[in-house]
């Protein structure tokens, strides 16, 4: 997608109205933990206790910036039949298009099959995918903890994705970019011209 490309993709996959536009990614969860920077005083060495269980679990989030929206679920795997699912369920919940990256389960037959339209993002651009941001705010607030269980550390992001959701405004700020809102509002009135 070259500058100005998500206009003329969303126009090419006859994308007509802002409430069914949403940007999709995974996040891998589990318990391999991660340190996170911490206040200290000066010259005291600081030791974190960090998990080290191979058990994860795949956060499924499709965002809407424009309007604040997300949504959500959860996968053991990012199979091709984990995703048609995850697919399937967003479409009933109102998305229409969606925009992603590469992943060959994103790119299979069957999700395609689906009805949702498919865009693709460019390789290696996580910077243009807003739900990448909404994941650091999630990362920034369930990271650096132990907790022992894969579900109670599911729960923890559940809860703090829940209270994001709860507030559009918030989720507009983070994933609702000019560039964004430019190409879904110069979409809008093409649509609205022509009826």
């Amino acid at each position: 997608m070259e500058k100005g490309g998500l206009a003329a993709e969303l126009k090419a996959v006859g994308g007509a109205c802002v409430s069914g536009i949403a940007w999709g990614d995974e996040m891998r969860v589990g318990l391999i933990g991660q340190v996170r920077r911490v206040w200290a005083p000066r010259g005291v060495k600081v030791r974190q206790r960090v998990e080290r269980q191979y058990e994860w679990a795949y956060l499924n989030l499709a965002v809407n910036g424009v309007e604040g929206k997300l949504y959500w679920c959860w996968t053991p795997n990012m199979k091709q039949g984990a995703v048609v699912e995850v697919v399937r369920e967003w479409r009933e919940r109102g998305i229409e298009v969606l925009i992603w990256d590469r992943a060959p389960s994103h790119r299979s037959r069957q999700v395609r099959e689906v009805g949702v339209r498919l865009i693709e993002q460019p390789a290696y651009s996580p910077e243009l995918n807003p739900s990448e941001r909404v994941f650091e705010e999630l990362r920034r607030r369930v990271e650096g903890r132990v907790y022992g269980d894969l579900e109670k550390k599911k729960a923890a992001i559940e809860e703090e994705i829940e209270r994001l959701a709860a507030d559009p405004e918030r989720v507009r700020s983070l994933a609702s970019w000019a560039w964004i809102r430019e190409a879904v509002n110069n979409l809008s009135i093409e649509n609205t011209a022509f009826q």
